[in-house]
């Protein structure tokens, strides 16, 4: 019963748009798929905020984002689900010597399959392992301008105008150390890019989140339970590139650390909370590191068969 309930439980939620962080999904461990015939449905608010910059480059990132991400996942056989997600985002640039400037708009929608390749139970937990890929379409809305009406540069859009291309590798072990309710979860991805609107290439992301989570609470039938626990983030930025010219200095490294809770509040309905902070980060010249970082979600659960 429980090993099904965590099954339910799982998404990946990706910040699929430009390069923002990943956020914490729906569940507690990244590796377990749908189990056949689940389904579940979510929405994750993600803010992210990064260090401000004089004025817009050609390379800016928003200095403030807010995603909504709609997400729908289902376990369509043993092993593998298809997750759908479809964002809603608003960002904004407050430069130092230029006017406030942003907007809404949909982002990049982004389809996914999750295949688990490896499980193995003993008396200590389960080890689970699984690959997930997928495009990223060209959905997002490209055509954000400023008070003036010139068009903002590719990486304040809501969308990238790119056909992506996303994989990642995850990987849960439950019992770590022999505590039965200590869980390790490893996701590492890679979001390669393509060049999009304004003849610019994004450059290519990739992400590493460990998170260690504890549950101090977990009812008798399973409905109720609490994760929580310390995670640390590790991201790379390449260089953009516009018009086939590298923008040097535009790519970089970013280290976070934080704390991400989890609490499935009754049967079929959970919420989630993290939060992190930049620890260290590269010092070019045209690069904006996070500097914080805070998602929150709920998500509901169902059967769906065909």
């Amino acid at each position: 019963m429980r090993n099904r309930i965590l099954r339910i439980l799982f998404v990946v939620l990706l910040l699929i748009f430009c390069t923002r962080v990943q956020a914490q999904g729906p569940a507690p461990e990244t590796a377990p798929p749908l189990f056949p015939g689940g389904a579940l449905i979510s929405y994750n608010s993600v803010f992210t905020t990064r260090g401000p910059m004089a004025g817009i480059s050609a390379t800016a990132r928003p200095t403030f984002s807010h995603d909504g991400v709609f997400n729908f996942t289902w376990g369509f056989r043993s092993n593998f689900d298809l997750t759908v997600l479809l964002p809603v985002v608003t960002n904004h640039f407050d430069g130092i010597s230029t006017a406030p400037v942003g907007g809404t708009g949909f982002g990049d929608a982004v389809v996914l399959v999750k295949y688990r390749f490896y499980r193995r139970d003993s008396e200590r937990g389960t080890t689970q392992a699984s690959v997930t890929f997928g495009p990223k379409l060209p959905t997002g809305r490209t055509g954000l301008t400023d008070a003036i009406g010139r068009r903002l540069p590719a990486g304040l859009q809501p969308g990238s105008g790119s056909t992506d291309l996303f994989l990642a590798a995850n990987w849960t072990y439950t019992g770590l150390f022999n505590v039965r309710r200590l869980v390790a979860d490893e996701d590492f991805h890679a979001l390669i890019r393509t060049q999009g609107t304004q003849s610019t290439r994004l450059g290519s992301d990739i992400e590493s989140r460990f998170w260690l989570s504890y549950r101090p609470y977990e009812s008798k039938n399973v409905a109720r339970e609490w994760f929580i626990g310390p995670e640390l983030t590790w991201l790379h930025a390449q260089d953009d590139r516009i018009a086939g010219i590298n923008q040097s200095d535009s790519g970089g490294e970013v280290l976070l650390a934080g704390i991400t809770t989890f609490i499935g509040v009754r049967p079929g309905t959970h919420v989630w909370v993290g939060m992190d902070w930049d620890v260290a980060h590269s010092n070019g010249a045209m690069f904006m590191p996070v500097r914080r970082h805070i998602s929150f979600g709920i998500t509901q659960q169902f059967r769906l068969h065909f």
